[in-house]
């Protein structure tokens, strides 16, 4: 079965996506987001609950355990589901008309028995606009997400299906829908590049929470822990927070994002913190964010950024949060690597000349939601100075991705997992980072850094300098290089003016016989 970059197995999601979207009748994918959401959450929980509550029962005689004891689940990190929030009270009445005001009545009853949840529950299916039967063949269809044996699989499986049909509402929402999702194959160059295998991961517009389901995920894949990193996160939407809190809990992952949504400029609600990795996907090109409230903001110490875009605030914003071992991927305009409108150009001059700026990377366009035109990635290091890539001291790899990556569908483009892996081992490798054989030979990447014409360049400071502190990689990487087919130049424009000629005249025959039909029709000249 094919699998695409959200991890998902295209079949099964892509069934279960298609059945829930005949049931969404007039409704829009952003009002339907939340019906669908918080049905997948109910029964994540619900069956987790559920699964605790058949070992508890079946130890019940020998280890004397009762499975209505909230405790035993508070001890398991399991959330507590009453009795009339259980899927299968919902699903019994799934037919009756009385269902959206059972599914609202469940949500009320979670959030009070789990103060994590407070507030964060969709409450509103009993509302006349929302049709009851197809609210019923909803819950059907969610009811086939089953709960088998193997609990763990189940969970991995609700969890994939809620990043997925994240995924499908950001493609049926269109531009709105890129305020909550960051697409997959850029969450995984970000997180593969900077490798968050262990500390404080920060993220002041974490959206859905995709970056830190994604990092928990690199981190489980490479042997850690859960509880080996510590997650901070921020997001200004009050609806786009409480889908990152779900998100995150179907994943078991505990995150601290602040007790409401808030805006990471006016009201920082982790001001003291100082984080080991940053991911950000920040609105592009912000003009009304405050910035005239702000001008003697600790934050700027490379600059007061403009008041009309947000740009270089989120930088800057990003470099303060940042540990002395810091370091951080983000994504932003491409505006943003060349622009020198009012003090961004002379921002970017310090941050250059701070040696911060580790990595560039130009991705190709199509790739977002919100906008078709081509983005970038910036990697940020506060370690270069002191830390075991000095090595790389007063140097920047530019990496020039424009030319990667498929067309999924007519607008938009994702990039392959064995394309993600070359440009993160690439700029492994550059840093001097000890790689096996077998993992260079799987990216694609030489034992040594090598300049790439057309792909990747490592350049000095000093040339960036001599370039006006422009970022942009195609700056730098060149051209790529053409291999010679053997032919000499002369054979090729003799073969080729002859096949033109031949062309010439049988555009003429076509040119006769045109005219002619046109004279028979009554139309000729």
């Amino acid at each position: 079965m094919a699998k695409n970059n959200n991890g998902a197995n295209l079949g099964f999601e892509n069934q279960l996506w298609a059945a829930a979207d005949k049931l969404r009748g007039h409704m829009d994918a952003s009002e339907y987001k939340h019906v669908v959401l918080g049905l997948i959450f109910l029964k994540y929980i619900s069956d987790t609950f559920q699964a605790k509550y058949k070992k508890l029962e079946a130890t019940r005689e020998t280890k004397y355990t009762d499975p209505e004891d909230r405790d035993e689940y508070a001890a398991a990190n399991v959330f507590w589901v009453p009795k009339e929030a259980r899927w299968e009270v919902l699903r019994a009445g799934a037919k009756q008309p009385t269902i959206g005001k059972l599914i609202d009545d469940a949500m009320v009853a979670i959030e009070k028995e789990n103060p994590f949840l407070k507030n964060v529950l969709p409450k509103d299916y009993a509302r006349p606009s929302l049709d009851k039967y197809r609210l019923g063949e909803l819950i059907d269809i969610i009811s086939t997400i089953g709960l088998g044996d193997d609990v763990s699989r189940s969970q991995d499986i609700l969890g994939r299906v809620y990043e997925y049909f994240l995924g499908k509402f950001a493609t049926a929402e269109g531009k709105g829908g890129g305020e909550f999702y960051t697409p997959q194959c850029v969450v995984k160059i970000l997180v593969q590049m900077i490798e968050p295998y262990k500390g404080r991961i920060y993220d002041p517009c974490c959206g859905s929470g995709g970056m830190f389901v994604q990092s928990e995920r690199f981190v489980k894949e490479h042997g850690g822990r859960r509880g080996d990193i510590a997650i901070y996160g921020q997001e200004s939407n009050a609806t786009t927070w409480k889908i990152a809190k779900m998100n995150l809990a179907i994943r078991g992952i505990d995150p601290n994002l602040g007790l409401q949504q808030a805006d990471s400029f006016s009201n920082d609600l982790h001001k003291d913190l100082r984080a080991d990795f940053l991911l950000a996907n920040p609105p592009f090109n912000m003009s009304d964010w405050g910035g005239e409230r702000l001008k003697d903001d600790v934050r700027w110490k490379f600059g007061v950024p403009p008041v009309n875009n947000a740009n270089y605030a989120w930088i800057q914003h990003f470099i303060h949060h940042l540990s002395p071992t810091g370091i951080s991927g983000f994504v932003m305009a491409n505006g943003s690597m060349s622009t020198n409108t009012a003090s961004e150009g002379e921002i970017r001059k310090s941050i250059i000349a701070g040696d911060l700026v580790d990595c560039m990377i130009a991705l190709p366009g199509q790739l977002f939601y919100t906008t078709q035109i081509p983005v970038c990635l910036w990697f940020i290091s506060r370690n270069k100075k002191n830390g075991k890539f000095r090595n790389r001291c007063g140097q920047t790899l530019f990496i020039d991705a424009r030319k990667m990556g498929t067309l999924i569908d007519r607008v938009h483009r994702e990039l392959s997992d064995e394309e993600i892996s070359r440009i993160a081992g690439t700029y492994h490798v550059w840093r001097g980072e000890s790689i096996t054989p077998s993992t260079l030979a799987r990216e694609g990447v030489g034992e040594g850094y090598k300049d790439i014409p057309g792909f990747c360049k490592s350049v000095e400071t000093k040339d960036i300098k001599d370039h006006g502190y422009v970022l942009t990689p195609g700056r730098y990487v060149g051209a790529e290089a053409v291999e010679d087919d053997g032919i000499p130049f002369e054979k090729k424009m003799t073969d080729l003016s002859a096949t033109l000629y031949e062309q010439f005249t049988e555009a003429q025959g076509l040119d006769k016989v045109i005219r002619k039909n046109l004279a028979l029709l009554g139309f000729g000249k």
